[in-house]
């Protein structure tokens, strides 16, 4: 059963992962609880993202949106998980003390998310939601689902019904895996024996041993089956009928009180402030995604102009000083774009030291513009055109070299990070096809003196 439908429902009960021990050592300040408000509130105002990432991104701001709400209404979410036919919905029910959840034996049932507020826990704010039957849906979407109901909840209520599966156990491994705090209900407890029930606790806390705490492994009847009770009346006939008992969640009820009395806050805020972080990294990652599309643009544009200048420039090496003075304002468009200005001074000091790494790994190429440059001044008809149009095509080059360079260093903030800039600049020469770009750059330009010529 495929699961977009569910996180579409689940996409405003907002958080990722985190997972703190349920410890009164653990257990944060108020101030801390506002602190992660303020972040939340600072990022849905943060006025220097741009519309089309804020758009591209709506959903998870969305979620920031309720994560903001959560905290304010001081709620804590719990996901109720397990396979289909274990009981989930009706042990949410039991907890509840009302039908909130459909329950049924069919694979199904439970298509969609629900949440409820927990009647007797109201003043806590703890929040209850339901979720498919893992044994409905493959590995990759079961691996997917299970991260996925971390994501949207504070802590996980695994429900099983006896031995656990090896479906059973590889979901609750994921589980544990995101650090949530995770309790593990042992449904349908009626069904045992005194002594059967204690031997298959045991048996469970042994095999939860690092994914779950022995204290966390609590048995529960959700729905128990009906008892057959016999009558004897006044004359002594025997008549017998079924009996309904009420839930037994009480052990369960009163773990998740506790929990929301100590640490709900604190969970909360936790996952609020890590997913903000998270988003914050995506929202980062968006923003150099368009920055880096409007640098390429911009560079480009560049090696057009300084191959076309220094082709139709006939005076020999005057050429390639203004070509140098086309990278400084490359350069100081690049620093624009990235939110790093820089002046023009900066920038001609960014370009030499560019220029000369470049030339000390590429000392043939520019030996060749120096002689292209001189050839040029001697040359006429159509030798100067391809004369020209070589040189144009290494100068072309060059810029992209020199535009590549400056934005890895406007990208580590005006740094070259830990390689340094000979190794950063030694990189992009061997990140570049040569000949594409200089074929590329060539035919550009040939086509550009022609038309210059007629």
């Amino acid at each position: 059963m495929p699961t977009d439908n569910l996180w579409q429902r689940l996409r405003g009960w907002v958080k990722p992962a985190a997972g703190t021990p349920l410890t009164p050592a653990s257990r944060p300040a108020v101030a801390g609880s506002s602190r992660v408000a303020d972040s939340l509130r600072n990022l849905l105002d943060d006025p220097t993202i741009p519309a089309t990432v804020r758009n591209e991104l709506a959903a998870d701001f969305g979620r920031i949106e309720n994560m903001l709400a959560k905290l304010e209404r001081g709620e804590l979410h719990v996901a109720v998980f397990g396979r289909v036919s274990t009981g989930k919905s009706a042990l949410g029910n039991a907890l509840l003390g009302r039908e909130a959840f459909t329950v049924g034996v069919l694979h199904g049932t439970t298509t969609d998310a629900e949440h409820a507020v927990l009647d007797e826990a109201q003043h806590d704010g703890l929040v209850l939601i339901d979720t498919p039957g893992i044994n409905e849906l493959d590995g990759e979407a079961r691996e997917q689902l299970a991260f996925e109901v971390a994501e949207v909840s504070d802590l996980v209520i695994f429900v099983g019904d006896g031995d656990l599966t090896r479906e059973e156990l590889d979901a609750l491994k994921t589980l544990a895996a995101t650090q949530r705090p995770l309790l593990l209900a042992l449904n349908k407890a009626d069904r045992y024996g005194a002594d059967e029930l204690a031997d298959l606790l045991a048996h469970l806390r042994l095999r939860m041993a690092g994914l779950v705490r022995a204290e966390d492994v609590i048995a529960v009847a959700a729905r128990p089956a009906a008892q057959r009770v016999v009558e004897v009346d006044g004359r002594g006939h025997e008549q017998s009928h079924e009996q309904s008992r009420p839930p037994d969640v009480a052990a369960l009820r009163e773990r998740l009180l506790a929990i929301a009395a100590r640490e709900g806050k604190t969970l909360s805020a936790i996952n609020a402030g890590l997913y903000a972080g998270r988003l914050t990294d995506q929202v980062s990652a968006r923003i150099a995604e368009t920055r880096r599309a409007v640098a390429a643009k911009l560079i480009h544009n560049y090696c057009i102009a300084k191959g076309v200048a220094v082709a139709l420039n006939p005076i020999p090496v005057a050429d390639l000083l203004a070509a140098a003075g086309l990278d400084a304002a490359m350069v100081v468009q690049l620093s624009r774009v990235y939110g790093l200005p820089l002046t023009r001074a900066e920038s001609g000091r960014l370009v030499a030291v560019i220029s000369v790494q470049l030339a000390a790994l590429m000392g043939a190429i520019w030996g060749m513009q120096l002689v292209a440059s001189a050839l040029k001044g001697m040359s006429a008809g159509l030798s100067v055109v391809v004369t020209a149009a070589a040189q144009g095509a290494l100068g072309w080059y060059a810029t992209v070299l020199i535009g590549r360079a400056a934005e890895r260093y406007l990208v580590a903030g005006k740094s070259w990070g830990e390689a340094g800039a000979k190794r950063a600049v030694a990189d992009i020469v061997a990140s570049l096809d040569r000949d594409s770009i200089l074929r590329e750059a060539r035919e550009e330009i040939l086509k550009r003196l022609k038309l210059h010529h007629r």
